[in-house]
Order: structure tokens, then C-alpha cells, then sequence
């Protein structure tokens, strides 16, 4: 039983370095897993990356697999309100006494990389590590395990995948990962391991024949979404929708996905393709991946954070779309899924993103955004300095700036109900990064009394 206090140890990780500061190298992630065994060998890896959809597929195929009677370790990053929901055991964020436990159980490996090496550990790279003890000591069927920036030097990358996938690739993170979606899709390819499967979601043809090369390269067999598998049909239904999916082993009707926007479809495709590829497709499953087993797991999947209604009266929608592919998407899923008059947007982004792209993605649904600024300063773009670029794209007559986020959905609230068509009929959505979402969610999702961050 460790001394330590929950906060104590949120603070001793808070003071690494931090996780969007990437040294490219794994020596000092392969010697803490090699100090501790290499835990990450111990079962199982369906090891995801790609721009957009990572986590949400991620959460999809681990309710998957739990419905198959697996027991699951799940990594994602980065996370919405509390660090402790990147390391998920059969779908629920490990407990405040786990995570100081795991953590005081590293803390002496710990000490002997960070003497050893020119850099001490980061954030994100014991948060790795500990990830990979917690789901070794469960210990778990398999590991469902999100890289968290690119791919070859992602501290996740001394995982193996059994399975290894790779949602829409496009432009983020360039100043690290590369201006163009083809150099970023060679740095992601690098999660591509011998003697696995690939399953890759729909991805422009340049993209597609770089992870195509990698996959032939490395020995790894493929699985194309829109070749192999695929979303045969889908429709709108009541709080999500309906979809047919042609997967690796056959053809999988009427599944009930309660989460809004095509690019789920897509994602769920995805998800299924992978678990196929894990328990294998066709006849050699022996019914294990059914048309039943789908159904059931699907109507279980959650994806806060994501196009996820928070509030009614108005309608409140909170979103962590933070590029530009990420807000056409969600653009598009509000177009669909909701008839807003008028749609109110509250933004607040992190400055080292393509912001007039995501921006200009919003400018066409939203009747009025309101530019703020989440608590994340270090990063975050000054809710002016928004305010100045939105101009720009929705003319000054649109704009509202707000500082403070509690305020920016104050005013926005006030909009849409005062400028409603009709009774009910206005709408917000809060989105323009992971942060954002999380923070607009403490504030409008009630918890539970023992819930904390």
C-alpha cells in the first residue's frame, strides 16, 4: 500500500516533460518496460493510430470484444476530465487507489531510466508504462491500445499489435508529424509489425499505397476498408443509427449504433473489421463474431466527447474535433443528425492547430460562434486572438469573445434560445479541442457524488 495521495502522484507526472514534447527515440520506454518485464508481451495487442477516429474505434472494439467474453485493458490518450480514463480495465477507468498503486509500483524503475538516460521520462511515456504493468498484473485477454502522437516513435510502439489499426490519416500535429498527409502516414505506418494484420479505414489513394507498402514490406496480411470490408448501407434512427456491415467473415445487418455522424459508420466498420482479424474471420471462427454478438456489444458503445448531447432545452452538443478533417466531419454529422435554428458554435482551440481551417469548416452551420479559451493556457489559443481570425472567415457581426468557458455557454445559450425559429429549435455545440470538450462536460454532465478528476 502506497503513502502516496492521488494528487501526489497527478502532480509527480504533471512535472515530466510533457506529452506533446516528442524526443524521437524508444530507448527510454523499452528500458522501463524491460526494468519491469515487459508486460506488454503478456497478451495481445490491437494497437490503433491514424488522425481522426482513434479513440472512439478504440472504445468500439473493446465493447466488442467484452461482449465476446474477453477481458480487456484499454490505452487512449488524451483524455476528456480525468487522467485515470487512459487506462480502462473491462471498459471502466481504473480506480484512484490502482492508478497511486501502479504508479508507486513503477516510481524505482522509474528513478534508474531517468539516471541512466540523457532525458528522464515523460508524461505520456510512464503513463505507458503503467498501462502496460496495470493490464499485465489483471490480467487481461488483450489490450486494446491507442497510440498517442504518429507511430514509429510513439512511446506505444514497443507493443507488438496482433492487430494493427489505421483510421483516416490527414494533416495534424504538422510541425512534429509532417505538412502532408503521405510523410504523416509514413511516420504511422511504423506500428505495421510482422506476421499481423492491418486494417486500414478509408484512406486517400497517395495514403493507402504508403501503409500498403509497409504492410507487404513488414509480412503483414491487409484489410482495406471498401475492399475487404466495409459499411454496406446505413440510416438515420432514433438517438443514432441503423447499419449493415459486410465484414472479413460475412455480412452483419441490423446493427444499432447509438452515436451520430457517417464517419462512425465507418468507424464501427472498422472496429468490427479488427475484432475478426483478433479472433479470426469466416469459418475459422466458429461463430464466435455473429450478427447477435454485434448487435449486443454495439448497442453498449460510448464515445463521450464525441457529437455527445449533454444538455436538452437548449439542445447542447459537446464535440473534440480540433482540425480541420475532424470539423468537416462534425459539420456534417450536426447538418444530418439535427435541424438547428440556430445553431450556436463556443470555440476554443489549442494555437498550434490549423484554427482558420477548423474555422472555416464551422462557418457554414453556425449562425454566431463564440471564441473562448480553455483552461490548457499553455497551448491554447487566447479567446482574442480567436476572436480576430473568426472574424476573418464570419464577418464581425458573428462574433462573440468570451475568456471564460462557463460564460462563452452562458451567452450562447441565451443566442440560441433567443434567436430559436421555433420553441426548441436552437442549438449549441461546444468543440474545437479534446480540452475544450472535457471541460465544457465537468461543467454540464452531472457526476456521480464519489466521480473526481
Amino acid at each position: 500500500m502506497s503513502d502516496l495521495s492521488y494528487a501526489e502522484v497527478s502532480a509527480r507526472l504533471q512535472a515530466r516533460w510533457p506529452e506533446q514534447k516528442i524526443d524521437p527515440t524508444l530507448d527510454r520506454v523499452k528500458r522501463l518496460v524491460e526494468l519491469l518485464g515487459d508486460p506488454q508481451k503478456a497478451y495481445p495487442v490491437v494497437h490503433l493510430t491514424g488522425t481522426n477516429g482513434k479513440t472512439s474505434t478504440a472504445r468500439m472494439i473493446d465493447t466488442l470484444l467484452r461482449e465476446a467474453g474477453l477481458r480487456t485493458g484499454r490505452f487512449t490518450s488524451p483524455h476528456l476530465e480525468t487522467v485515470r480514463e487512459r487506462i480502462t480495465l473491462d471498459g471502466e477507468p481504473i480506480s484512484e487507489e490502482r492508478f497511486v498503486e501502479a504508479y508507486a509500483e513503477l516510481e524505482p524503475y522509474l528513478d534508474v531510466v531517468d539516471a541512466e538516460q540523457e532525458h528522464p521520462l515523460s508524461f505520456f511515456e510512464v503513463m505507458t508504462g503503467m498501462a502496460f504493468a496495470v493490464f499485465a498484473d489483471a490480467p487481461v485477454d488483450v489490450a486494446v491500445i491507442e497510440v498517442g502522437l504518429g507511430g514509429t516513435w510513439d512511446s506505444t510502439n514497443v507493443a507488438d499489435g496482433t492487430v494493427s489499426v489505421i483510421t483516416p490519416v490527414a494533416v495534424d500535429h504538422a510541425h512534429i508529424l509532417g505538412a502532408d498527409p503521405v510523410t504523416i502516414a509514413r511516420d504511422k505506418s511504423g506500428i505495421i509489425k510482422p506476421g499481423g494484420t492491418t486494417v486500414m479505414s478509408q484512406q486517400s489513394l497517395e495514403v493507402f499505397e504508403v501503409l500498403q507498402a509497409k504492410a507487404v514490406e513488414v509480412g503483414s496480411q491487409i484489410a482495406r476498408e471498401g475492399i475487404e470490408f466495409g459499411v454496406v448501407s446505413r440510416s438515420l434512427a432514433v438517438d443514432g443509427q441503423l447499419i449493415s456491415i459486410q465484414g472479413l467473415g460475412g455480412e452483419y445487418d441490423d446493427l444499432f449504433v447509438p452515436l451520430h455522424g457517417e464517419y462512425q459508420a465507418h468507424n464501427a466498420a472498422t472496429a468490427v473489421a479488427a475484432v475478426e482479424a483478433l479472433l479470426g474471420a469466416g469459418a475459422k471462427t466458429e461463430g464466435r463474431v455473429t450478427t447477435e454478438l454485434l448487435q449486443a456489444g454495439f448497442a453498449q458503445v460510448t464515445s463521450p466527447g464525441r457529437m455527445e448531447v449533454v444538455r436538452k432545452s437548449p439542445t447542447i452538443v459537446v464535440d473534440a474535433a480540433h482540425n480541420p478533417h475532424g470539423a468537416q466531419a462534425t459539420a456534417a454529422t450536426v447538418s444530418e443528425a439535427f435541424q438547428f435554428q440556430p445553431l450556436i458554435g463556443v470555440l476554443g482551440c489549442m494555437k498550434d492547430k490549423d484554427v482558420y481551417g477548423v474555422l472555416d469548416a464551422f462557418e457554414p452551420i453556425m449562425e454566431t460562434v463564440v471564441c473562448t479559451r480553455n483552461s490548457f493556457v499553455e497551448r491554447s489559443m487566447p479567446a482574442e486572438e480567436l476572436g480576430e481570425l473568426a472574424a476573418e472567415i464570419f464577418g464581425e457581426d458573428r462574433v462573440l469573445v468570451r475568456p471564460n468557458l462557463l460564460d462563452a455557454i452562458d451567452d450562447a445559450i441565451r443566442l440560441a434560445e433567443e434567436n430559436a425559429i421555433a420553441l426548441g429549435s436552437g442549438g449549441v455545440l461546444v468543440t474545437g479541442s479534446v480540452i475544450t470538450a472535457g471541460e465544457a462536460r465537468t461543467l454540464l454532465v452531472r457526476k456521480p457524488k464519489d466521480a473526481t478528476t
